[in-house]
């Protein structure tokens, strides 16, 4: 399955203009890095995966916010986020600052 495009389109939108971002087509879906670090990803699985900081990451499971599992082990830091917790633009935009918020914290990547 490809990425959801429309998502991704709305995930541009909202990272116009913020200093750093570049794209990066990634595990089949497309990532969306700050300083080269990877914030988000339109997944290739659908909704958007989004990179928080590990400790927090237990704490927003529940419903549509699931861990994201790779090749069957989750990975501390990352949740998958279901379509429809991303339908309003309030929504997504909530997620996607998260995920922004955390790459910008950390070192930035060559």
């Amino acid at each position: 399955m490809a990425y959801d495009h429309e998502l991704a389109d709305r995930v541009r939108d909202l990272l116009s203009g913020v200093d750093g971002v570049s794209e990066k087509r990634m595990f089949g879906g497309l990532a969306f890095l700050v300083h080269g670090n990877m914030a988000v990803a339109a997944s290739s699985q659908g909704g958007l995966l989004v990179r928080v900081e590990p400790d927090e990451g237990e704490r927003l499971l529940g419903g549509e916010v699931q861990p994201m599992v790779m090749r069957g082990r989750e990975m501390p830091g990352w949740l998958r986020v279901g379509a429809t917790a991303l339908r309003t633009p309030d929504q997504l935009s909530a997620w996607v600052d998260r995920g922004v918020s955390y790459a910008r914290a950390l070192p930035a990547k060559a």
